[in-house]
């Protein structure tokens, strides 16, 4: 039980840092000469970078490791996997390769370790990858993840911030899971509610992106540690609007509850002072309004597709299985950035 205790003392995405701390350091990093292979970087807050090796094939990369967020350890490196991976699929990418990060105190039982490497294998190996390798260091606390690449098509990127006027928004996964996994750390949370929060944290966003490719993707990207709003905020990048529709948004019930108990995160309080000069809520509970600002773990896709497609995609996720929902749409820009009704 002592092993527990240490293990899972609040993880996933909102371990994370605040998005505006985050800006702060990275708007003030030398760029460096502009590579022209070099098709996305960390400048355009952006899920992973591109860079181009010929003029069909562009790597991806990125990388994503955290505390843990359950106590089982097997589940933790499901989750820690998923998550990585995802990045690669917000790109419209496949996975190729991916290295462990493992951080590790060496007093705590080997077989741990063990469990959360061989979590993390099995969603590599599911994504279609190769587990190559990776680096571990002794620490005081558990962290693990994956550095991963991934090939795309240089003129096939689904970029985070290309949406357009006239556009429909789609969720793949339902939000709530950073709730659900804080009332769980406090033993508040039902069997059934966690139990739908790591189904969700260990589905890979590989279906999902795979069937987007059938469609005229303007902008993806997933929804972590920045909660619903806050990677919709980057979506938007200044240029645009959107009206988002409470009602249509793909929520977890229990997380309702559990946020109208007031069961949140230090990290969703960030996320919402980090947003609050550009989000107008109308008509919205407080439990609502926490659940947009959640970090999430292991996220769903978020989709801007020209609005005579999106029913059909939709259609077509909700056929494999995923919860999908039309969320709202992308208008010219207003005064406020993002009305939630």
């Amino acid at each position: 039980m002592s092993d527990q205790i240490v293990f899972c003392k609040g993880g996933g995405c909102t371990a994370k840092l605040g998005a505006g701390v985050l800006s702060h350091v990275l708007e003030r990093l030398p760029k460096g000469i502009r590579d022209e292979n070099l098709l996305i970087g960390y400048d355009s807050r952006d899920d992973a970078a591109v860079y181009r090796i010929s003029e069909d094939t562009a790597i991806v990369q990125t990388l994503d490791f955290f505390p843990p967020m359950v106590e089982d350890p097997y589940l933790f490196g499901q989750i820690a996997a998923t998550n990585a991976l995802s990045d690669v699929y917000a790109m419209g990418g496949d996975v190729r390769t991916a290295l462990n990060i493992v951080c590790f105190p060496e007093d705590m039982d080997l077989n741990i370790l063990g469990e959360i490497m061989r979590g993390g294998s099995e969603k590599v190996t599911e994504a279609g990858g190769s587990l190559a390798g990776g680096h571990s260091i002794a620490d005081d606390s558990v962290k693990y993840g994956l550095s991963v690449t991934g090939v795309v098509h240089p003129k096939k990127i689904y970029p985070n911030n290309q949406g357009q006027p006239g556009d429909v928004l789609i969720l793949t996964k339902k939000l709530g899971v950073g709730i659900i996994c804080t009332a769980n750390r406090i033993q508040e949370a039902s069997r059934e509610a966690m139990d739908e929060a790591v189904r969700s944290m260990t589905t890979l966003n590989r279906r999902a992106s795979e069937i987007c490719r059938e469609y005229e993707i303007h902008a993806c990207t997933d929804v972590t540690g920045f909660g619903f709003l806050g990677h919709l905020h980057e979506m938007m990048d200044g240029r645009h609007s959107c009206r988002i529709r409470a009602g249509e948004v793909p929520v977890m019930s229990e997380a309702l509850h559990y946020a109208e108990e007031f069961y949140l995160t230090a990290a969703a309080q960030k996320n919402r002072n980090h947003l609050k000069d550009h989000v107008r809520f109308e008509g919205i509970s407080f439990a609502m309004e926490e659940v947009f600002f959640d970090p999430q773990t292991s996220g769903g896709l978020l989709i801007a597709v020209p609005a005579g497609q999106a029913e059909e995609l939709q259609k077509k996720l909700r056929e494999e299985g995923l919860p999908a929902g039309i969320t709202g749409e992308i208008i010219e820009k207003e005064e406020t950035e993002i009305y939630v009704i």
